[in-house]
């Protein structure tokens, strides 16, 4: 039986620069790769490398070659680093048939620090993701890095809740297989902690 849902199956992953999007999206393809699929992969970013907008397309398939861009309202997974961004990308990309999995913690652009703008309500962005999708679970993935004490690890949370999300392509086994082949020493151990961690996150989520 096919561990793909759908043929090709779609998945958007988006944050801002800085966060670890472009790593979270290279170690999907990359184990889905090795797994025999065909995968291909486009990314976009914002006007800043770090702070501006960053967007990852993974598409998976078992039969054929296909273009990098996702086309609006076919995601079948989005993963978000970061609420507002998440938002944004599932007006375009979402649809019933999509799974968002996403940490609520809110990355503050310079615009609202700087009080020349505001910041969207968070509770009315949570609702509205909700609206859009099949499913939205919020996982912690910023607050699980900084209690282990490396925040830049919160892509790996959000890989390791990804996991246990139904329908998802990879297992977590899968997962931490591709992080033992990138990483090593102390690096690997933190790595692996807080991927459980994101794993952990997701008990009693799965009916959210």
């Amino acid at each position: 039986m096919s561990r793909l849902e759908y043929n090709p199956l779609n998945i958007v992953i988006c944050g801002i620069g800085g966060q670890g999007n472009v790593l979270a999206s290279e170690l999907v393809s990359s184990t889905m790769n090795d797994l025999g699929y065909k995968v291909a992969v486009g990314e976009t970013y914002g006007a800043a490398q770090r702070g501006g907008s960053v967007m990852s397309h993974v598409r998976v398939s078992e039969t054929y070659d296909m273009g990098v861009l996702i086309p609006y309202g076919e995601a079948h997974f989005i993963i978000g680093f970061e609420p507002l961004e998440t938002l944004r990308l599932a007006r375009k990309y979402a649809s019933k048939k999509t799974r968002i999995i996403y940490d609520p913690r809110p990355v503050y652009p310079q615009g609202v620090l700087a009080g020349r703008q505001v910041y969207p309500d968070l509770m009315k962005m949570k609702e509205e993701i909700r609206s859009l999708s099949a499913q939205a679970v919020e996982v912690p993935a910023a607050d699980i890095a900084l209690s282990c004490g490396d925040p830049r690890t919160a892509n790996i949370a959000l890989l390791g809740a990804f996991s246990r999300l139904e329908g998802a392509p990879l297992s977590s086994q899968e997962l931490i297989d591709v992080l033992r082949q990138r990483f090593k020493g102390d690096v690997l151990a933190m790595n692996e902690k807080v991927f459980d961690m994101g794993c952990k996150a997701m008990d009693g989520k799965e009916d959210d």
